[in-house]
């Protein structure tokens, strides 16, 4: 497969700079058999029955955008994958003013360069262990928006609370599962009162999300890893669900993912994990858990839209996304979203 086969034409002004306040107001395209049908997020509740399950994501974001110096030289530093207790992998820009060995002063904090990599990246170890430097973070840190939310320096303090769905518990994300942020206590306490069951896995989505895929052929491409855990309880729920003649609803990719990693993980039946997963999901792709999606719309020629191709076809996720531009649906992070159905 050719990664211009998941390539298409979409207008920069469809791509949100802002969340839709509130959140729950955003639109939901729903994808179905042989339709797509323009509706509001609010309307989730009115399209699953008593016998489904929804799984979110409950990580949490990290601030981990801050800016440091060496000698008076401002250096601009996202922390995106953590390595040790004490250290983490590094965007840094200016790229070429820092050097292995060198001394970062963060405000109070002193960090050392380790290693220098590739492409913007380094390796830094702080003089404080990891619950330390979450507790600086949350207090100092920025939200590590995506590179396609460009604000021309306008900072909005909202952020905080805007780039954090209302599951998060688990810190270790330095990106938001995008797809719970439409979710408000009122949608959550909506589902309740229809008795429809709700749970939670833990995928720390990490800045590979937003790497591009830079080969011709897909199958070359060499997916980033991230960390997850599905406990017991899940495992039971979704038994539970599947014999009932229910229906699994995952919350975004992310929760997607982890899902089919503890099934492949367990020769195709479900069952707890916690580890490392590096899934690649792309058209041919067997899903063994999940059977809806909640998904927000993606960038051309990424994995994730190869992820929403797999899971409902390619033709129809195609006819859909033309269909979302052409009615001027909301793109990527902060945008509206889509329910889409298991191609079977």
């Amino acid at each position: 497969m050719h990664i211009s086969d998941f390539d298409f034409n979409l207008p920069s002004s469809l791509i949100a700079q802002f969340p839709c306040v509130p959140r729950d107001n955003s639109r939901l395209l729903h994808l179905m058999k042989n339709k797509v049908i323009d509706r509001s997020f609010r309307e989730l509740p009115d399209l699953l029955t008593s016998n489904d399950l929804i799984i979110a994501n409950n990580t949490k974001v990290i601030p981990t955008r801050i800016t440091g110096k060496i000698n008076l030289k401002k250096i601009e530093i996202t922390l995106h994958k953590k390595h040790t207790n004490n250290s983490w992998f590094c965007f840094v820009k200016p790229f070429k003013k820092v050097e292995m060995g060198d001394i970062i002063e963060i405000l109070n904090l002193k960090t050392l360069v380790e290693k220098k990599l590739k492409n913007g990246e380094i390796l830094l170890k702080f003089n404080i262990k990891n619950d330390a430097l979450i507790s600086f973070l949350e207090k100092n840190g920025e939200m590590p928006l995506p590179p396609y939310v460009k604000r021309k320096n306008f900072k909005v303090e909202s952020d905080h609370k805007d780039y954090q769905t209302i599951f998060a518990s688990e810190d270790g994300a330095v990106a938001a599962p995008t797809a719970g942020l439409h979710f408000s206590e009122e949608i959550k306490s909506n589902l309740k009162k229809k008795n429809i069951d709700f749970d939670y896995v833990t995928l720390h989505v990490g800045a590979g999300t937003f790497l591009p895929v830079k080969v011709e052929n897909i199958l070359d491409h060499k997916m980033h890893e991230e960390w997850g855990q599905v406990n017991q309880s899940v495992v039971d729920k979704i038994i539970k669900c599947k014999s009932n003649g229910g229906r699994v609803l995952c919350i975004g990719t992310t929760t997607l993912r982890i899902l089919e990693s503890a099934a492949i993980n367990n020769n195709g039946k479900i069952a707890p994990f916690k580890g490392f997963t590096n899934v690649f999901i792309y058209p041919g792709f067997k899903f063994l858990i999940s059977d809806m999606l909640l998904t927000n719309f993606h960038l051309p020629k990424s994995t994730l839209f190869m992820l929403v191709c797999a899971f409902s076809g390619i033709n129809q996720i195609k006819k859909a996304y033309n269909h979302a531009i052409k009615n001027n649906y909301r793109f990527f992070s902060y945008g509206d979203c889509s329910l889409l159905i298991k191609n079977e």
